[in-house]
């Protein structure tokens, strides 16, 4: 951890509210992001990043300078987002291989654009069909790059249960993502030509 960054920590723990607003404004947009690709509407992302900040500044002064502060948070986020699926039970998802494919290029091509949109729409889709668990193990692992044991932390699991969870939400995927292809490639098969 950079020494600025538990500098604000350190001020946030004795009650500097200034600081922890730095840490707000240095995890606004991951602590959003997740909270999007968790609940898939921006509106609610919104709203579930501001309660995720809102428990995190309730609960600072018992935050561990041991632990990833940045784990920490995106935790508090997932588990937020998690007991807000439940309460609308709400399912998840997402794929491995093809993340990597799909990473924005911000060269301003018009169909690249939508190419792109399609894409990011697709993964949400397929990340609303796993559970709320699985949804957040894949997020913290593909988005956010997490190891096995910080996602452990940050959704009070055992790693092997993490691991059985990744496995099992990747299979899933990779069957829903090839499901989605087959049937646009069947559909694309039985247009009829505009002659």
């Amino acid at each position: 951890m950079i020494n600025h960054e538990m500098d604000m920590l350190i001020r946030a723990q004795n009650g500097d509210e200034e600081a922890f607003t730095s840490l707000v404004l240095q995890y606004q947009n991951p602590v959003y992001n997740l909270c999007y690709r968790m609940l898939g509407n921006a509106q609610e992302a919104e709203d579930a990043a501001q309660e995720t900040f809102w428990r995190a500044f309730q609960a600072i002064r018992r935050y561990d300078r041991n632990r990833s502060f940045a784990t920490w948070l995106l935790s508090i986020a997932a588990h937020y987002c998690i007991d807000q699926q439940r309460k609308k039970r709400i399912t998840t998802m997402e794929i491995e291989d093809w993340m990597e494919e799909v990473i924005p290029d911000h060269t301003p091509e018009p169909e690249k654009q939508v190419r792109e949109n399609e894409e990011r729409q697709s993964i949400q889709s397929l990340l609303s069909s796993l559970n709320p668990q699985d949804r957040a193990a894949v997020i913290l692992r593909y988005w956010y790059e997490c190891s096995e044991e910080e996602i452990s932390q940050a959704l009070q699991l055992s790693v092997s249960a993490v691991k059985s969870r990744l496995h099992r939400a990747r299979l899933r995927l990779a069957q829903q993502y090839q499901s989605q292809h087959y049937a646009m490639t069947e559909r694309i098969h039985d247009e009829s030509p505009a002659f």
